[in-house]
Formats: structure tokens, C-alpha cells, sequence
């Protein structure tokens, strides 16, 4: 009986998870480039009643008798799928199409990435730099930070599909800058470590990054100026997930209920 009541428990708190990680999701329905999560559930170990045997008449029994000791979180899965195109006015504000992630330099001086290309140019010591909304770099195909001179009007700056920036010439026609925006790939993008502000580290599961500009292994990406990518999370799917949840929070709870109106019953037997 007491069996049960951890059983039940370990369902609830599973579940306390799964309800976690709903909340977040709809909490940042409209943020940029974020993605939706999604619980994994795994069994926990089963305690042997009783092993094969063989019946009194010798023959051998089919199944053993076993049971399960509840249920745990094994993993939170990452869906990568592409999020919603949003028109924006900003220039510098950028979609991507693809597989690929942007790569911005941290204020600790390592490299992270991220689908959020909702980026300006900042005034820097040597120039105006490309930089995202808390003023990280970003950073090209090289590695480096975008930084140009003073002498560009950055409004009139276009960005190609293949990420290049191009500035008109006398004749008015775009012309590439022999500058290009930094596309990345992972080969297994659930590995990244997630952080805050939408930003994504490198981790021993994801493997190293792919430079798009480099590596013609991997299928391109495309980059829309004057777009930005929304969040995927799809509010319905999340609400019904939060219901399926909710559910089995309750279930589990009245298992909780029964086992412990059981007990009570067989603690009144010497009445």
C-alpha cells in the first residue's frame, strides 16, 4: 500500500514539470525566436514479485509478476520548428530560413547563438557595430564582429539572402561589402544548452558549430531582411497539454486518496 502512495507521488511531480514547462511556453508566446519545449517521460525501476516459474504440474509460466515503481522526467526536448515571419520596419532586423543560428560574442568573451535577429547598430569605440538587443556583437562568417566605419549610412546597408551586406554605389545599385553575417549549424541542435535572452551555448551533445560559409556539406540557410521570426509555440496544442496534465495531476492525486482510505481501513480492523 505505501507502494502505491510513492508511485502516485512521483506521478504528480513529474507532472508538476510537464506543467512547468507549459507555463513557460506560453509565457513567451511572443518572443523572438523562442521554441517550444516538450517533456519526456521515462518508467522507474519494477520490483519482482514474482520470477518465472514453473506451475505445479511442471509447465513453464509465461510472465513473471512485476510492478512499477512510478514515473520520472528523462528529458525536456526542444521542437525546431520554424516560427512565424514577422514583418518589422528596422532594417536590421533579420529571419532566418533554414537550420541556422546567428552567433553573437558574450560580455565573458565566449560565443553563443541564437534565432532572435532582432539586432542595431551601435555606436562602438571604432565604428558602428551590428549588436543584438542587450548589445552583444554579432558576429560574421569569420568569427568577428560586424563593425564598420563611420562614413556608412547604415540605414541605406541590404543584406542579401546569403547574408552579405551590400551599400549602394554611385549608381545606386546595392554592392557587397565583402561582409557577411554568420550562420551557424549544429548537427544536433537539442544538445545546445539553453540560457537566457534566447540565446543557445555549445555543449558536448550538440557538437561544434557548422559555418555555413565554409561547409558545403549542410543545406543553406536564408536570411529575409526587414523580417523577424516569431516564437513557435502554438497556443492550442499548449492548452490541451495543460489539460492532459492536469488530468493525470489529478488522477495521481487520487491515487494518493484511495491508498490512504485503504490504510485507514485496515488500520480499523482491530476495531
Amino acid at each position: 500500500m505505501v507502494r502505491s502512495l510513492w508511485t502516485a507521488a512521483t506521478g504528480m511531480i513529474a507532472q508538476q514539470t510537464n506543467l512547468d514547462t507549459i507555463a513557460n511556453n506560453l509565457a513567451n508566446v511572443n518572443t523572438q525566436g523562442y521554441k517550444t519545449q516538450v517533456n519526456e517521460f521515462k518508467t522507474l525501476l519494477y520490483q519482482t514479485l514474482q520470477t518465472k516459474t514453473t506451475s505445479a504440474n511442471g509447465t513453464q509460466k509465461p510472465t513473471s509478476a512485476q510492478v512499477g515503481l512510478g514515473v520520472r522526467n528523462s528529458a525536456i526536448t526542444t521542437i525546431f520548428r520554424g516560427g512565424n515571419a514577422l514583418a518589422s520596419d528596422s532594417d536590421t532586423a533579420f529571419l532566418i530560413d533554414g537550420k541556422g543560428f546567428f552567433a553573437v560574442r558574450g560580455a565573458d568573451g565566449n560565443t553563443y547563438y541564437t534565432r532572435n535577429g532582432n539586432f542595431q547598430f551601435t555606436l562602438a569605440t571604432n565604428g558602428n557595430m551590428l549588436a543584438n538587443e542587450d548589445g552583444l556583437p554579432v558576429l560574421d562568417s569569420n568569427g568577428r564582429p560586424i563593425v564598420l566605419n563611420q562614413n556608412y549610412i547604415v540605414s541605406s546597408i541590404e543584406v542579401s539572402a546569403d547574408g552579405e551586406l551590400c551599400y549602394p554605389d554611385a549608381d545606386n545599385k546595392p554592392q557587397p561589402m565583402g561582409i557577411r553575417i554568420g550562420l551557424f549549424q549544429f548537427s544536433n541542435p537539442n544538445g545546445l544548452e539553453r540560457l537566457a535572452d534566447t540565446l543557445y551555448a555549445q555543449s558536448a551533445a550538440s557538437g561544434q558549430p557548422i559555418n555555413e560559409a565554409t561547409n558545403n556539406a549542410v543545406e543553406k540557410s536564408k536570411v529575409y531582411q526587414n523580417y523577424l521570426e516569431g516564437s513557435n509555440v502554438q497556443v492550442v496544442d499548449e492548452m490541451v497539454n495543460m489539460i492532459v496534465a492536469q488530468r493525470a495531476y489529478e488522477l495521481n492525486s487520487k491515487a494518493i486518496t484511495a491508498s490512504d482510505e485503504m490504510l485507514q481501513q485496515a488500520n480499523n480492523l482491530r476495531r
